[in-house]
């Protein structure tokens, strides 16, 4: 069934609808009903405009290509599963929570606390601005997104990130079973308490990285302007520039061309440091 060029602003507008194609319609007006699409299942929405809240929770099938979901679309999908966005504005605070099966491409986000406890999300070709990014999330495969934002990618389980840039702080804290390729990083005191974290041929930029990881592996990656990296980590690491400081990593070998300073004031602090092919 096609719904084209309509306008709706009451209460839960088309609950528990079923195969609806939704097309050039506005959710907005006076009434400022909420829940518009709630409890529904097998729904495409085409170049519509959200400015009313919780339009899409408990949707079963969702796809919404060329939409805008302004600031005061708050909380625009919960509960959903097997979602496709594409093209979409995703304005309003915590967009994205508790859905899975979700493929996010050529988006544009600004949601604080965006993308909560969501399970299997791919993201694509996408900027967000965020804080509280993710959070508690399983199973996240990105490609080229850039992200901006506070607080990032903390607590989540088994994701990939390739060709990324994240300019962020404590992001991926206690991170479990993460890989970052081919990205640049760049924020405050990343990844502390994570275990089983992999960067490979990523640039490293801010203070205090990698500290109380498990499990940490670094390779040929660039680490910028960064001091007391890898305190009480347990660490395999090969860096392919000079690191300002490193402080008593616990275990493992980081190898490095140079280091402007050693901290080693830890007796439990048994980690190598190859510097110039030396031993230090």
């Amino acid at each position: 069934m096609l719904i084209e060029n309509k306008k709706f602003d009451e209460e839960r507008a088309l609950y528990g609808s079923r195969g609806l194609t939704i097309r050039n319609c506005s959710f907005d007006g006076p009434a400022d009903g909420e829940s518009a699409c709630k409890e529904c299942s097998d729904i495409t929405t085409e170049q519509c405009y959200f400015n009313l809240r919780y339009p899409f929770w408990h949707v079963h099938g969702l796809k919404i290509t060329d939409c805008e979901m302004t600031e005061n679309c708050r909380a625009a999908l919960w509960y959903t599963d097997h979602v496709e966005i594409t093209g979409t504005k995703m304005h309003g605070i915590k967009a994205l929570r508790e859905c899975s099966d979700v493929m996010i491409r050529d988006c544009d986000i600004i949601s604080p606390e965006f993308g909560w406890s969501v399970k299997n999300i791919r993201m694509e070709n996408t900027s967000a601005v965020s804080e509280y990014f993710m959070m508690r999330s399983e199973n996240l495969t990105f490609r080229d997104v850039h992200f901006t934002g506070k607080y990032s990618f903390q607590y989540i389980k088994n994701a990939v990130f390739d060709h990324c840039t994240f300019d962020t702080k404590d992001a991926f804290w206690h991170g479990e079973n993460v890989v970052v390729r081919n990205s640049t990083v760049k924020g405050e005191y990343l990844a502390w308490y994570s275990n089983g974290l992999t960067l490979e041929n990523c640039k490293i930029i801010g203070t205090q990285p990698f500290c109380y990881c498990r499990n940490l592996k670094l390779k040929n990656c660039e680490m910028i302007d960064t001091d007391l990296c890898f305190e009480k980590s347990d660490v395999e690491a090969r860096i392919i520039t000079p690191v300002d400081s490193i402080k008593n990593p616990k275990s493992g070998t980081i190898y490095v061309p140079s280091v402007g300073e050693i901290i080693r004031d830890d007796d439990q602090a048994r980690g190598k440091i190859v510097c110039g092919g030396k031993t230090v």
